[in-house]
């Protein structure tokens, strides 16, 4: 059994984004080992065990970049910083252990091709279960393992990076069972051409528009420790100012776009470094998109106020009228959760203490809708479903990947955000502090991307597009459908297994 926990890690591994070794393939091999502990398991104990083992090993090795902000930057010991990826981890791990004991349930029952679709429905069910409960966490999307094959993850327009990840799923599980059943072998035959050949087609004839809408990254490269520092706030103001100088005498793009918190001061207030932005967006004559903190007053007589993560929409008159507030807050890093019952304060203390932003609408420009996304909303399918339905008919991401050094996590974080973009037909651009800032059009693909841990703009042509993929339009329907699928397979299964005990005796 161990061998088996030990392929599931390993797959895990080797198939999400990594620095070192990155084989999108071999994430098959994570449901593979998870399907095959519940099926050889002689118990649903040991089949939860095992799987969970397994989870926690897998999902460790893909979250321990957490130590980097939470020690480095959250300025917490090493005894309190080493357990946190493990923790969350262990935490994740339950999900994937219940997967090994719902395939133990099921093997009981089923065999063959009705056991591997319905591994396909357990494994989209338990990924947005993974998104929901518990403020969400939803980064161990099987299929962005594969963001990096854009023909491989096309499927994600029409079901969804869930539906998807339940379809990789199926195809693992078959190939599990293939020596076994002919109908399996059938089965993962069909579904690596499906997988394949719409990927293929989609990619070569979806029409990405007309690139007409010059955008311009600026990524700044600012050191997180001492982005703070107020002594070198004028200077990190300076640093975007000039790169964003150069970018736009070349290129005059139609707005410029800076990073989540790229101004580490109030925006809103009349300052010095404001007064440098207005300046700059007047003497460009070009619109900024920044991130920034901001603050609410919430009773003017005690001055209570409230702090939000904004993107600030900055005009070419120097004028902020529109703004988006972060809505999906980072637990234990943005907001402290359980306050009152958790004896310590919030692990990153840079961060601030925000409040969520509620019914934001994409920033209008020139005639485009842009839908924001900041930081790690690009993870959650239901914002940029949001804002597109809203209107947005570009996608921006905005995030400072800085807190996660050179780690596995800003290639992780850059293939989640890949499928926002395939899910919804959009053009997404990711502006990021330290990098991956990148252009990445409808099918996910790379058009530029920017190098990690260097000062440079990137500048790219995009199209505003309208018409909605099948995703987009069915995608409540759909997520109901798995829901049911998933509960009235395992319903009749747990039936039939009590009726023919009824009978035996």
């Amino acid at each position: 059994m161990l061998k088996l926990v030990l392929l599931a890690t390993l797959g895990a591994w080797i198939g999400f984004a990594n620095p070192l070794l990155h084989f999108p393939p071999a994430a098959l091999a994570f449901p593979l080992g998870l399907a095959w502990i519940g099926l050889r398991a002689v118990s649903g104990g040991k089949a939860f065990r095992f799987g969970w083992l397994a989870g926690t090993l897998a999902a460790t090795g893909c979250f321990y970049w957490m130590v980097i902000p939470v020690q480095i930057y959250g300025g917490l010991p090493w005894f309190i910083a080493l357990p946190c990826p493990v923790l969350l981890a262990a935490f994740i791990g339950l999900y994937f252990g219940l997967f090994s004991y719902a395939m133990h349930i099921a093997g009981k029952g089923i065999d063959g091709i009705p056991l591997c679709l319905l591994a396909g429905f357990a494994w989209a069910s338990m990924e947005m279960l993974m998104e929901t409960l518990f403020s969400g966490f939803p980064w161990m999307n099987l299929s962005s393992a594969f963001a990096d094959w854009p023909f491989a993850v096309q499927g994600a327009s029409v079901i969804g990076a869930f539906g998807l990840s339940g379809l990789f799923a199926a195809l693992a599980v078959a190939l599990l069972l293939c020596a076994t059943y002919r109908g399996a072998l059938v089965l993962a035959v069909t579904l690596a051409a499906m997988i394949t050949g719409f990927g293929l087609y989609r990619a070569a004839t979806f029409d990405t528009g007309k690139p007409d809408y010059m955008v311009t990254l600026v990524q700044g490269n600012v050191d997180q420790g001492q982005k703070w520092d107020p002594s070198y706030q004028m200077a990190t103001v300076r640093k975007y100012a000039e790169l964003s100088a150069t970018a736009i005498a070349a290129n005059h793009p139609k707005v410029v776009i800076w990073p989540e918190t790229a101004m580490p001061f109030y925006l809103q207030d009349q300052s010095p470094y404001r007064k440098a932005l207005e300046t700059l967006a007047r003497k460009t004559d070009t619109p900024i998109i920044t991130g920034s903190p901001a603050y609410r007053v919430t009773d003017m007589k005690t001055n209570a106020y409230v702090l939000h993560n904004r993107a600030w929409l900055m005009d070419s008159m120097g004028l902020t009228l529109q703004s988006y507030d972060k809505e999906h807050l980072v637990p234990f890093g943005e907001y402290m959760p359980f306050e009152e019952w958790v004896p310590f304060k919030k692990l990153v203390q840079a961060a601030g203490d925000f409040k969520p932003g509620v019914d934001n609408r994409p920033l209008k420009l020139n005639g485009v809708a842009l839908g924001m996304l900041i930081c790690y909303e690009a993870i959650f399918p239901e914002l940029a479903q949001q804002q597109v339905e809203r209107g947005a008919n570009v996608l921006v991401n905005i995030s400072n990947d800085a807190w996660f050094g050179n780690t596995s996590a800003p290639g992780q974080h850059l293939d989640l955000a890949t499928m926002r973009a395939v899910e919804q037909g959009r053009w997404l651009v990711r502006c990021t502090n330290t990098g991956i800032s990148a252009f990445i059009d409808p099918v996910g693909r790379r058009a530029a991307v920017s190098s990690q841990f260097r000062a440079e703009s990137l500048s790219m042509k995009i199209a505003a597009l309208t018409v909605d993929t099948v995703y987009h339009r069915i995608c409540d329907w759909l997520e109901s459908f798995i829901y049911v699928m998933t509960a009235a397979a395992f319903g009749f299964i747990l039936y039939a297994s009590r009726r023919n005990k009824g009978i035996a005796q």
